[in-house]
């Protein structure tokens, strides 16, 4: 069992910046890879980012958030983190923490996501 917890969100002018942290806790954590997903109102829930707790570090982002996004991790800390910068009022959803036993990337279906956070709401102003 993993429990994942996201805090970070809120409101924000479009053009600014957000960082949104997740805290896992459960066992051999190491095993998952994590990242973060999305659903804005009346839309299905969809990738954002990833990364991978096994040590290779890697992350995926879909293009509309290259360079804008970033996701980082500290194992010490069992936390990972997304920030947001230059946002716009498209990137207004529920931010969910994501925890996926082996890959979790841009392909993965979110019906097949194995642990999920509670949700944090960003949302941006024009």
């Amino acid at each position: 069992q993993v429990q994942l917890v996201e805090s970070g969100g809120g409101l924000v002018q479009a053009g600014g910046s957000l960082r949104l942290s997740c805290a896992a806790s459960g066992r051999a954590l190491s095993d998952y890879s994590m990242g973060w997903f999305r659903q804005a109102p009346g839309k299905e829930r969809v990738f954002v980012a990833s990364i991978n707790w096994l040590g290779t570090h890697s992350t995926y982002y879909e293009d509309s958030e290259k360079g804008r996004f970033s996701i980082s991790r500290d194992n010490t800390k069992s936390t990972i983190y997304l920030q947001m910068n230059s946002l716009k009022p498209e990137d207004t959803a529920v931010y969910y923490c994501a925890a996926n036993f082996g890959r979790l990337a841009s392909d993965t279906s979110s019906y097949s996501v194995d642990y999920w956070g509670q949700g944090t709401q960003v949302t941006v102003s024009s």
